[in-house]
């Protein structure tokens, strides 16, 4: 997940460009500046849209340490800070929108008709116009966050109480087999976000009201309209990439739910097929990976286990400072002196990462990464674990500020994840030449799938090659086990990425209520994921507000559109290094050619439509999932003869309210005026 001054300003891709009659095909590069017209006033648009992106450059670096501090240093201060440096910012977002509105119908460049269309499409969190309300709205999102980053689960009474928070609630999915210790894991977690439902609602009433003030008819509409297509195109083009994978998911939790059954025998399963939720290894179910002593295919075909030596790196680290210290120190000093071995550990994880960007050809990364970071949980105080990459919106050193917050440990899961996070922080690096408003992805999928475009690129072959495996023989046995080790992360992952905002969608348009919340929540996860709780879950709780980017009010379409656009770039990657074999064995490790196109569409950010973005890279400028089910081809013929006999896929059960449909495309001129 990225962080960066473009999630904090919100500046969404533009739906379109009709403000000077731009056809989607005409960037603001390749554009000839049409005649502009001063609005009354004097000003121009074009020097509107100049003065929006010097203050908008002031404004960043006040606004994104506030943030910062918010989420590394959680207390009533800095939310109190966060909130009031987000309201300034959200007002005058509101201020250049208005703005804005004068050099309506007037002809400017396609570059400055751009900007304000992304203006008008600048806030994942719209604010409303009443000063009171905005306050209100940032208020909450601060508190929010903040209940989410020091959530913790408390067992016992006076000194036998003890409490655990999300890090080592997942080390027991991760690592443990104990049926009874994961559900209490994972139903521990979930009390943190109880407490949130009033705010949420009282939150998605605020953010619909600044939705509407722009012009939209409901915040799911806003968020929706930022794709260089019609807001309600984007259900029916998610659901199209959906249809294109589903199969392959279907295979695959078939092959899941047999594994679980004989580890688990009679609770494996929950009535109607579906996958116990506590079971799965992640806290959402979103990734699989850590279920892999369950469900690897030949446990003798490739050694894979990469947790495994991070976890010996990490201890060889340890016992080496602790050799140079006397054997009477106290528990803090040993304390401290794990605090350091998995600080270093963590920074040789980076090391790792930063290497296969830099082997491309993309430069080393700023020193003031290296002393800005986070890399791993502070002894002293809560803070918001959530992995974030970020762009602080100033330099040092003439480098741009950019750095990322994890609570890093040494796991096959967290690695991949900087893996991940440095690809946001390279797509800063790549465009912080453009004004601020085209400082972001070309759309938001995109800013995601950079860097599992590289994690695609990490075969047995280049773990091998990095110390992180042993030697890898070319088997079929070994080439399944690969593949099932990256659909565990990647294909796993599809329906959840899906269902969150179908869930939010519902909230935002009124046919999700507040009454219905947690079952609604339940029965998409049943239809899109077929996961479901193992004990029942009334309205009492509020399960959606356990996953990180409900309470952060992240946008999570983008997520799934990244599953889809990541096997793309790939595939364009792997044919601009000259491979030519299976695209499943393919590493461009270490190709100037694929960095150097690479770096050339990372550096085009959001200063055109993301279709020209596209095509440039790979030929097309439609979103397609045919890679995907190339690049796992092995593996679903495997699925599909593992399965054969099974009665496979699942039974939704009936809930207290069925979630909406997702939104229809509509006439053109049914649509609400968009500001």
């Amino acid at each position: 997940m990225k962080k960066s001054n473009a999630t904090l300003l919100a500046l969404a891709v533009a739906a379109s460009l009709t403000l000077a009659g731009c056809n989607r095909s005409e960037s603001p590069d390749a554009a000839t500046n049409a005649s502009a017209e001063p609005a009354q006033g004097g000003e121009t648009a074009d020097q509107f849209i100049a003065r929006v992106n010097e203050e908008a450059r002031a404004l960043m670096p006040e606004l994104t340490a506030s943030q910062w501090l918010s989420a590394t240093y959680i207390n009533d201060d800095s939310q109190l800070l966060a909130a009031k440096y987000n309201e300034r910012y959200l007002a005058q977002l509101n201020s250049w929108i208005e703005q804005s509105r004068r050099f309506e119908g007037q002809q400017m460049s396609a570059e400055t008709a751009r900007a304000i269309n992304l203006l008008k499409l600048g806030a994942a969190m719209p604010p409303p116009r009443n000063p009171e309300h905005l306050a209100e709205l940032t208020k909450i999102a601060s508190k929010m966050e903040g209940t989410y980053g020091a959530g913790q689960y408390c067992t016992g009474e006076g000194e036998a109480r003890t409490c655990r928070q999300l890090g080592q609630l997942e080390d027991v999915l991760r690592t443990s087999r104990d049926y009874d210790a994961q559900l209490e894991a994972w139903q521990g977690w979930h009390t943190i976000a109880q407490p949130m439902r009033g705010d949420y609602t009282r939150f998605v009433e605020l953010v619909n009201e600044g939705a509407r003030d722009l012009g939209f008819a409901d915040a799911g509409e806003a968020w929706r309209s930022g794709y260089d297509m019609p807001p309600a195109e984007l259900a029916a083009e998610t659901d199209r990439l959906w249809n294109q994978v589903k199969p392959l998911y279907e295979q695959l939790h078939c092959y899941t739910r047999t594994r679980l059954e004989a580890r688990y025998p009679g609770r494996g399963t929950v009535e109607g097929g579906l996958l116990p939720a506590h079971l799965m290894g992640n806290m959402w179910q979103q990734d699989w990976g850590n279920l892999w002593d369950v469900l690897q295919p030949y446990p003798n075909a490739g050694d894979l286990d990469i947790t495994g030596t991070l976890e010996r790196d990490y201890q060889a680290l340890l016992n080496e400072r602790m050799v140079k210290e006397n054997a009477l120190i106290d528990s803090d000093r040993r304390a401290d002196i794990a605090q350091a071995a998995l600080t270093e550990n963590a920074k040789r994880m980076n090391r790792r990462a930063e290497e296969f960007y830099t082997s491309l050809g993309m430069p080393s990364l700023p020193e003031s990464f290296w002393n800005k970071t986070q890399f791993v949980k502070p002894r002293d105080r809560d803070v918001v674990c959530h992995a974030s990459a970020w762009d602080m919106g100033v330099k040092i050193d003439g480098q741009p500020d950019v750095r990322t917050k994890m609570c890093t440990k040494p796991n096959e899961e967290d690695f991949t994840t900087i893996y991940h996070e440095l690809g946001h922080v390279y797509y800063y690096l790549a465009y912080n030449g453009r004004p601020p408003l085209f400082q972001t992805g070309a759309h938001d999928g995109f800013h995601e799938a950079i860097g599992d475009t590289i994690v695609l690129s990490m075969t047995p072959q280049y773990l091998q090659s990095i110390g992180l495996v042993g030697e890898q023989q070319q088997t079929q046995e070994s080439l399944v086990n690969s593949q099932m080790r990256m659909a565990l992360a990647k294909v796993s992952f599809l329906p959840f990425g899906l269902m969150i905002d179908r869930w939010r969608w519902g909230v935002f348009d009124g046919s999700i209520t507040p009454e219905n919340y947690n079952s609604a929540w339940w029965a998409l996860k049943a239809q899109y994921q077929g996961v479901a709780p193992a004990t029942a879950r009334g309205e009492e709780f509020f399960d959606a507000g356990a996953k990180y980017h409900v309470p952060g009010n992240t946008p999570y379409t983008r997520y799934f559109l990244s599953h889809v656009l990541q096997f793309q770039f790939y595939k364009a990657l792997c044919d601009a290094s000259g491979y030519t074999g299976p695209l499943n064995q393919c590493s461009f490790y270490g190709n100037k050619a694929a960095g150097e196109k690479f770096w050339a569409m990372l550096a085009k950010g959001n200063s055109q439509p993301w279709q020209q973005t596209l095509k440039e890279l790979t030929g097309g400028e439609q979103m397609d999932a045919a890679p995907v089910l190339e690049y796992f081809a092995p593996l679903q013929e495997w699925l599909t003869q593992q399965n054969e006999g099974k009665t496979c896929g699942w039974t939704a059960p009936a809930a207290a309210q069925s979630p909406a449909p997702a939104p229809a495309a509509q006439p053109a001129a049914e649509k609400p005026a968009q500001g």
